[in-house]
């Protein structure tokens, strides 16, 4: 009776560390099981809303050099543009220019008051070959296959989903056509966005680097970057 007895004590025992165990080695894989990581979407500024007129500063065309700007872009005339983030219509006023009668220029903004700025500033400046687009903020709503030429002026930092907005813009891009982005080095918030930052989204969205340039405005901080569409 009595080792009857003594094997269900071991038989206990045996069961009662084969569950500490169980317990031990459960609570160690739970704790080497990282948490769910939430990807946190980087700083932007928010989009400029006050008067377009701002834009209009004396000497912006030669502190850009926005005519040698457009030469590395390959606008010349008959040529298809887009202007994202329009604003005031500055950069595309000088692209119609540009691009002549026979061309064509997309002013695409998100702000319904620089849409409605802009197709009164082209019927005063008697622009026909400019097109105005209220886009979305993760679409530019170009059409297929529709330009040779993209440029986005100080208005990276705002866009608030940059890759999904480039990856929308693929589509509209002509064979060969750049993609150029001017903005300022920054954290995203103070109207900057790093250029590293941008190449790194530009990939993710499909594009390759083609050259960058630090020749608009001579303050260390301004960038001018070219991309294409990756194959």
């Amino acid at each position: 009776m009595q080792k009857i007895l003594m094997q269900r004590i071991r038989i206990l025992l045996v069961a009662f560390l084969v569950l500490v165990h169980a317990d031990v080695v459960g609570a160690q894989g739970a704790a080497q099981v990282p948490a769910a990581s939430s990807t946190e979407q980087r700083k932007t500024s928010e989009p400029y809303t006050g008067d377009l007129s701002i834009f209009e500063s004396p000497g912006r065309d030669e502190r850009l050099q926005i005519s040698r700007v457009m030469d590395i872009l390959g606008i010349s005339p008959g040529k298809a543009v887009a202007d994202i983030g329009a604003g005031s219509g500055w950069f595309t006023v000088r692209a119609a220019k540009q691009v002549g009668g026979v061309g064509l220029v997309y002013a695409v903004d998100i702000n319904p008051e620089a849409i409605r700025y802009i197709d009164n500033r082209v019927q005063k400046e008697r622009l026909p070959n400019v097109k105005t687009i209220l886009n979305r903020p993760d679409d530019p709503l170009l059409p297929a296959n529709s330009v040779d030429a993209v440029l986005l002026l100080k208005t990276y930092h705002e866009i608030a989903q940059p890759v999904a907005l480039l990856r929308n813009l693929r589509a509209a891009l002509r064979p060969g056509a750049k993609v150029g982005i001017i903005d300022r080095n920054g954290n995203g918030e103070n109207h900057g966005v790093g250029r590293d930052v941008v190449i790194r989204e530009a990939k993710e969205a499909g594009y390759r680097l083609l050259d960058q340039y630090d020749f608009v405005k001579a303050d260390n901080m301004d960038y001018f970057l070219v991309f294409t569409r990756a194959q």
